[in-house]
């Protein structure tokens, strides 16, 4: 058998995959292994009972209760893919390529890594009545019921998903008062200059956002700031970050990072054999960045699978380094970003803040490097592609919001 022939035998044998979590990478890793023409068995573990589902409608359509649930239109059987619903993994064995669950160990020849991301609590606040995270199918049903009823509502946290949240329940009618310990929505993550017009948009929806206010205790009915302020509360939510789920993973050999996450290589490969991670979960070094990255976000979870299950399938190592994007539905505005601003050295504004919609270009060095877009699509489309391709933009021609991004570029790019 030829060198070539034996590539093959071996990235087509029947070898069994196991997946552990079912959200978006989970799914997705299933689905894209059948797509590239594996032959192995496949099962996916979920620790929810549901259907797998997609998150991002839960903070819109299923919150409102404009649909019931937001499962994934994935026909598992057709594709023989096994689930295994209702199930928590609590342990990895890997010396004998084995799970721990409590219907006892689940073995596996290849091992994925999907567990996502949990919120972050607010301490002081585990068991107080009517305090609410919202990251599952169950929280977003436990939180119907409050914004039908239009209780006052206290989020807490006026990060992407406080600021979802926060519109949702000004759309149901709720009194919203968004408590920030920052100084501003979003701090931490953009800088002050773009996130501070952003603040005007909770007073627009008619939510009131109050900055620089430390919680300080939380108790049934009311949220007690560090000032002495007191705020009434229906409903409180909590929305101040995530970290990655892996805390079930101690003394398994994975090696984590700082932040908790799976440090995978450029291939989403673990520090274990045969250990593959990815979505939230999960970090990996971009080449593009010059550092490593953890992405907390839809379209990460979306395109890692295809490269793991490409992997797979034939054996063949890709390198992971995509462009980061993300969007988000605020206040009756289409947020969209694409790329990494860290470490860029130029901040451009394409158009003014204080209008509905404009833009905001990162560079480094003169190369585009990211791109904020509030309701203008067409600035991230084209800037997307420009990041990519690592295109070098002419400063002047992209600080005028009538001049379509891809027409910026240098000549000689």
């Amino acid at each position: 058998m030829s060198e070539q022939t034996e590539h093959l035998a071996a990235g087509h044998r029947a070898r069994d995959v196991v997946i552990v979590g079912a959200g978006m990478a989970g799914v997705q890793t299933a689905v894209a292994l059948r797509e590239q023409g594996f032959t192995g068995t496949v099962t996916l573990i979920g620790a929810e009972p549901h259907q797998p589902y997609d998150r991002p409608p839960l903070s819109k359509a299923v919150l409102l209760g404009k649909a019931e649930d937001s499962a994934f239109d994935v026909d598992f059987e057709a594709l023989d893919i096994t689930l295994r619903l209702g199930l928590d993994v609590t342990g990895l064995r890997a010396g004998t390529h084995e799970l721990d669950t409590p219907e006892g160990p689940v073995a596996y020849d290849v091992l994925v890594l999907a567990t996502g991301a949990e919120p972050v609590a607010l301490p002081g606040s585990e068991g107080v009545p009517g305090v609410h995270l919202l990251r599952t199918l169950d929280d977003a049903a436990r939180l119907r019921p409050v914004l039908e009823r239009q209780h006052d509502v206290v989020v807490v946290g006026a990060g992407w998903i406080g600021a979802e949240f926060a519109t949702a329940a000004r759309a149901a009618g709720c009194a919203v008062t968004v408590v920030e310990a920052g100084a501003r929505p979003l701090a931490g993550t953009m800088p002050a200059e773009v996130a501070a017009p952003m603040a005007a948009w909770y007073a627009e929806s008619g939510a009131e956002l109050l900055t620089g206010a430390r919680v300080a205790r939380v108790e049934q009915g009311a949220v007690q700031l560090a000032d002495g302020r007191v705020i009434p509360a229906g409903a409180v939510v909590v929305g101040i970050g995530a970290r990655p789920a892996t805390a079930w993973l101690a003394g398994s050999g994975i090696a984590l990072g700082p932040d908790g996450s799976v440090t995978a290589d450029s291939s989403l490969r673990t520090s274990l054999p045969d250990v593959y991670a990815v979505g939230d979960c999960a970090s990996f070094p971009s080449v593009r960045y010059g550092e490593r990255l953890l992405v907390h976000h839809w379209d990460n979870a979306l395109q890692g699978p295809r490269t793991v299950a490409a992997a797979l399938a034939d054996d063949g190592v890709r390198a992971y380094d995509p462009v980061p994007y993300f969007w988000s539905e605020q206040f009756g505005r289409f947020v969209q970003y694409a790329g990494h601003h860290a470490g860029a050295d130029t901040l451009l504004w394409r158009g003014d803040p204080a209008d509905p919609s404009w833009t905001v270009c990162w560079l480094r060095e003169g190369v585009l490097v990211a791109v904020l877009a509030v309701s203008r699509p067409r600035d991230l489309a084209q800037g997307r592609k420009l990041v990519e391709a690592g295109a070098r933009i002419d400063p002047a021609l992209a600080a005028d919001s009538s001049v379509p991004l891809k027409s910026t570029v240098l000549q000689g790019q």
